[in-house]
């Protein structure tokens, strides 16, 4: 054994990981499963690691010999195989646990998204590629002459390969975009409709409703309102308190919209309002925003009072703009 260690980083948009791989006494080869050929993912993990990297659809590798297994499953199967056999998992395409057998995938044994650039050397070192035994070179060269024999028949296969690959990677990319729709319809879209039809319906049922757009309807329903609303909503010191759950946006804007249904405020004031009511997004976020991108605490310090305090310029203004844009629309 090397006692060389890799390590595998998921890619842009993929799961899980960092993972580790080393060979062992009964692990010593690494599987590309990916469709016919060895991929460069796992030709380079094998390389760094200076053990075989076999082809799993010409030749049959136990799970016990498997280093780890590099795939290129869309979401079904094969994503959830490896897993449950014990087998470290290295997903080409960007996919989180899904499938009959997904319950097997963790951060431990799956990662996905992984492309030649995710892989080094987990001591951080440069990766000393060993040579390949005499024995192997002569296989190699012997296959070689073989194959010069079925160019035409390699041609032949290669691109359909490449075909299989490219329709593969399509058919995967939209699979996982449905998913992903689903997946936000489901926690977040439906949710939301949820609460909003419990807050029309708590309106209309209490009568509280009244009450409310008793107060609220002198605002909503002219341009003076809207913009009194809006600096409101933008003071520096109740933006970032109002901004999580967007409480003002959500219960204001229903009761607005109740109002406009019912016919007391004019339809055309829907846009205004729309802006009237949101001068307080992202007033929570600013520190936050700020810090992902790496700003200087001096920036941090002089930003997120600069960004709050110029909501109560761009806030009215907006409602404005907005106000302007709404003639000839109802």
């Amino acid at each position: 054994m090397s006692g060389k260690v890799v390590k595998i980083e998921k890619g842009a948009r993929g799961w899980g990981g960092p993972l580790f791989v080393q060979e062992t006494e009964t692990k010593k080869i690494v599987a590309s499963i990916t469709g016919g050929g060895i991929h460069p993912v796992a030709q380079k993990i094998a390389d760094y690691l200076g053990v075989q990297a076999v082809d799993g659809f010409s030749s049959k590798v136990e799970t016990e010999e498997m280093i780890c297994a590099v795939i290129d499953c869309g979401g079904t199967a094969r994503c959830g195989v490896y897993p449950k056999l014990g087998v470290v998992t290295i997903d080409l395409h960007s996919i989180p646990p899904s499938g009959p057998l997904m319950k097997y995938m963790n951060q431990e044994n799956f990662i996905s998204g992984v492309t030649v650039n995710e892989i080094s050397m987990a001591d951080g070192s440069a990766p000393k590629v060993v040579e390949r035994k005499v024995e192997e070179k002569k296989v190699e060269a012997k296959k070689v002459e073989d194959k010069k024999e079925m160019n035409n028949e390699n041609a032949v296969a290669k691109m359909i390969s490449k075909l299989g690959r490219a329709v593969g990677g399509v058919v995967g990319v939209f699979y996982q975009a449905g998913r992903d729709s689903i997946d936000i319809v489901i926690k977040n879209i439906l949710p939301f409709m949820a609460f909003i039809s419990m807050m029309i319906g708590l309106i209309s049922f209490t009568g509280i409703g009244n009450v409310i757009a008793n107060l609220v309807t002198p605002l909503a329903g002219s341009l003076g309102g809207m913009l009194v609303l809006s600096v409101i909503a933008a003071i520096p010191f109740l933006s970032p308190v109002l901004g999580p759950g967007a409480v003002i946006a959500q219960v204001v804007g229903v009761l607005v919209g109740v109002e406009i249904g019912k016919g007391n405020i004019p339809p055309s004031m829907a846009l205004p309002a729309l802006f009237a009511i949101n001068p307080q997004v992202g007033g929570d976020f600013v520190p936050v925003g700020l810090t992902l991108a790496e700003a200087e605490p001096k920036t941090v310090e002089i930003g997120v009072p600069a960004v709050l305090f110029s909501r109560l310029i761009t806030g009215p203004i907006s409602v404005v703009i907005a106000w302007l844009f709404s003639f000839g629309m109802y």
